[in-house]
Parts: structure tokens; sequence; C-alpha cells
């Protein structure tokens, strides 16, 4: 009865596109939820907070910088949850789930941390206090953490962040064996960006998660960020997937966003929309691909045009909060039999 239901919604949909709503048919196709980022500022914008909060099309809210290091913990010992509540409250009362990101990057990190010229003893207690705080101060109420983030470079090698130059790779142990004491509820993630298709970087998190599960440290998920480029997508990535979840890991696609050299044209858009039915469907394709999260909705809000110039339009939403070709590319994806 199920594939009779989502047989009728996919014909219902090839002739009336404006009714799609893509946590719906992410839900339908087997999966936990399609989301969004949000960052505190945008929450005034009425019109954007509407859409953001239809359930229909965002099943989870992830915070995309107010539980970042500089942010709740800019001083030592003193925690600053404001942003992540306000995320976490409205994600409650929309009935959606919270993903909590992050506990350990070397980027927007308080400067503090890396000034003190710690010891190895003391930089593995200012780990165990902040990932243990801030989890436990949202136990049982966050769905999943991207624990650790963007710890290796593109060529598999670890990230010489003052993390890893200090204590080794033995920071992912603490770091996720803390978060597990202070919320045993929640997902644990390890997150970064270009380990979506098979690669140096992903093979380095493929064998670091193995090494893991072999000294039982506690890790249940992959997050590939899916950073990525019109027209570039990898074509291994339903294999990379699959291999993770041969792994007994989750994977999610957690920063989900795909960036055009700008101007737009229609032939752009129209590739973008490939693009993005080309992931979801490698998401689709494995059962323990769990979910979905674009890097916020709309172009308005997006990091883009920020950091890489001269591109941008990287959303399925555009400025005006439309619906783009890319938002069909989605449904596209999820219906595909």
């Amino acid at each position: 009865m199920k594939s009779f239901t989502f047989a009728a919604l996919a014909v219902l949909l090839s002739a009336h596109t404006a009714t799609a709503q893509l946590n719906i048919f992410a839900k339908l196709a087997g999966k936990k939820y399609f989301g969004s980022a949000v960052d505190n500022p945008a929450l005034s914008d009425l019109p954007y907070k509407k859409i953001l909060s239809d359930v229909k099309e965002f099943g989870s809210l992830t915070a995309s910088n107010t539980l970042k290091w500089e942010t709740v913990e800019a001083q030592r010992g003193v925690f600053n949850f404001t942003g992540g509540d306000e995320i976490l409250a409205l994600g409650r009362r929309n009935g959606q789930l919270v993903r909590g990101h992050t506990c350990v990057w070397h980027s927007q990190l308080a400067p503090w941390v890396e000034a003190g010229n710690f010891s190895a003893k003391e930089l593995n207690k200012i780990i165990e206090s902040h990932c243990g705080t801030i989890v436990r101060h949202y136990r049982g109420k966050i769905y999943a953490w991207d624990v650790v983030n963007e710890a290796f470079e593109d060529d598999g090698t670890f990230r010489q962040s003052v993390f890893y130059k200090t204590l080794g790779d033995s920071f992912f142990e603490t770091s996720l064996r803390v978060a597990r004491k202070a919320d045993p509820s929640t997902k644990l993630y390890l997150n970064d960006y270009n380990i979506e298709g098979v690669n140096a970087k992903s093979d380095a998190y493929y064998n670091l998660i193995k090494d893991l599960k072999r000294k039982r440290v506690p890790i249940d998920g992959i997050g590939a960020q899916g950073h990525l480029i019109v027209g570039r997508v990898p074509n291994t990535i339903q294999e990379n997937f699959q291999r993770f979840a041969d792994l007994g890991v989750d994977i999610a696609i957690t920063e989900l966003d795909i960036r055009m050299e700008l101007p737009v044209t229609p032939e752009k858009l129209e590739q973008q929309k490939k693009d993005y039915e080309t992931v979801i469907k490698a998401c689709k394709a494995v059962k323990r691909c769990i979910g979905i999260t674009i890097w916020d909705y709309t172009d308005k809000y997006s990091w883009v045009p920020s950091w890489f110039e001269g591109e941008g339009a990287a959303l399925p939403w555009d400025e005006n909060l439309k619906k783009k070709p890319a938002y069909y590319g989605i449904v596209s994806g999820w219906i595909a039999r």
C-alpha cells in the first residue's frame, strides 16, 4: 500500500508540481528528514521563517553558526546558549528535529583555545568540558551532533589543527566518548566536505571509523557536507555511501548546496536541477543514508557569495524565496524509481 501511495503521489506531482513538499517526499522515500540550516539573524525575516517552519518542507533544523565554539564559549568556562536555544525552541514548536553543529572544529574557534598553548593534558580537559557541557545542555533534545568537524585535508592527511598537533588522533575518541556520556540518546557524527565520492579524504574517514569501531569508540554516523559545484558532482556518491553503511554507520548529507559561476543562466539552472537530483537519488538508494540538510534553503542567506568570488545561486529557493528548478530536481530524486 505504501508503494501504491508513493506512485500515486508521483503521478499527482507530475501534473501539479507546485504541490511538492520536500520533507514529505523524503519520508515517503524512507528517510528520517529533509532539513535546512538557519542562522539566527534570518529569523527576523518573517516570510523566510514561515517557509522554514513548514514541517512539510523541512523536518529538521541545524544552527549554522550559533553552536560553534567562538559563540558558545568565547571565554573559557563561560557558556552562551542563547542562539542555540532559540533555534531549538523553534524546531520543537514546529515538530522538527534539530541537529547540533559542532563540538570540535579548528575554524570559528574561540581564540583562547589556540592562544593558551595548552599541554596535552589541559587541552584534553578543555575538550571534555566544552563538548560535555554543550551536549549535556541539550540532552534528550537534539537528534544528532557533528562532534568533530573537518579534521582531514583533501589528500587524506590529518589537518594540522591545534587539537591534532597537541593530542594526535586521540581527540576523536575523547570527543566522542564525552559526547556519548553527556547524552546517550543523541547520534554522534564526524562531518566534513569533499567526502561525497570515493577519494583520499573519504578513504581517510572510512579507515578512521573502522578503527574507532574496532576500539569500541561510540560513532553513529558520517556527515558528508555536500558543498558541490554545478556540473561537477562526483559519480561515486552511492558507492561511497554504501561502503560507510557497510561499516555499520548512518550517513547524512549535512550541508548541501550546489553553487554555480555567476551570472545565472537557464542552462546552469537546468544542470543544477540535474545535479540535485543525482545527489538525492544516491542518498535514496542507500538505506542508511538517513537524511539531507541544505545549508539554508534560499540564496538570500547563502554563505557561498561571501566565500567564493563570482559564484552563488546554490540553493533551491532564489533570493526572493521563489522555488528554482533545483527544487524540482530534489523532488525528482526522491520519486525516481
